[in-house]
């Protein structure tokens, strides 16, 4: 996979689960925040990091189109479950798979975790979050520089984890946007397919005009539960989602 210019995440500094471990993993561009109900074992996320991670580059090295494809493409039937997780969400939202990539590790490694033993577990992935809690949570929406939105969160209760909760934005962040909006938030069940239709909604606003149409699109696929979008003082939003300050 091809390295991307680091960008700090600022946002960690902000976050207050002080109930919860948390650590911070690095397994080359793959920089993870991770909290749980104990302490996380390093040694093995980092292993299934490094397994996932091998698993799509050596997709990648039999079909380099599979890196740099902007629409969805068929893989190998014998393809590890990781690349056709990718693959499916990617149909479904019309986008290529590595959309995907930072929602799909985030709920892989996080379901892993669950399995493991973990009860609250909440993987971050570059503004990409797996999330299962015991306890009401609180998620904050970066919306860009307006003060209109400064504190803006979404209340998560615990019945409704575990939950992907993902944001693409065309103007924070090294992922690739066609849009302009300051943030596209979505929520599901999986977030491989947050994080692929965030992409894909936020490729389709680049004024308030488009918001409506935006929206339509995120609640047109099925398995998305909720959407936020912002583009400057504007804020559209539908399905499961509720604000608090």
């Amino acid at each position: 996979m091809k390295a991307d210019k680091y960008q700090r995440r600022f946002y960690r500094d902000w976050t207050q689960l002080k109930d919860l471990y948390s650590a911070r993993i690095m397994v080359k561009e793959t920089d993870l925040q991770i909290l749980t109900d104990t302490p996380v074992d390093k040694d093995f996320v980092e292993k299934r990091i490094r397994l996932y991670r091998q698993d799509i580059e050596n997709y990648i090295i039999k079909d380099k189109i599979f890196l740099t494809a902007l629409k969805p493409m068929e893989v190998e039937l014998k393809a590890r479950p990781i690349v056709k997780e990718m693959s499916q969400v990617a149909k479904l939202a019309n986008v290529g798979p590595m959309a995907a990539v930072a929602g799909t590790i985030a709920e892989f490694l996080g379901r892993d975790l669950l399995r493991k033993g973990y009860k609250d577990v909440i993987i971050e992935n570059g503004g990409d979050i797996f999330l299962k809690t015991r306890k009401t949570c609180k998620v904050g929406i970066y919306g860009g520089r307006s003060k209109l939105w400064k504190g803006l969160r979404l209340k998560i209760k615990p019945e409704d984890t575990p939950l992907g909760i993902c944001t693409s934005s065309g103007r924070v962040g090294h992922s690739l946007s066609f849009g302009l909006a300051d943030a596209v938030v979505i929520l599901s069940k999986h977030a491989s397919l947050a994080d692929a239709v965030a992409t894909a909604t936020a490729n389709r606003v680049r004024s308030k005009r488009d918001l409506s149409k935006a929206l339509d699109f995120a609640k047109s696929i099925k398995g998305i539960l909720g959407a936020v979008i912002i583009i400057k003082d504007s804020l559209i939003s539908w399905g499961k989602v509720e604000f608090v300050t």
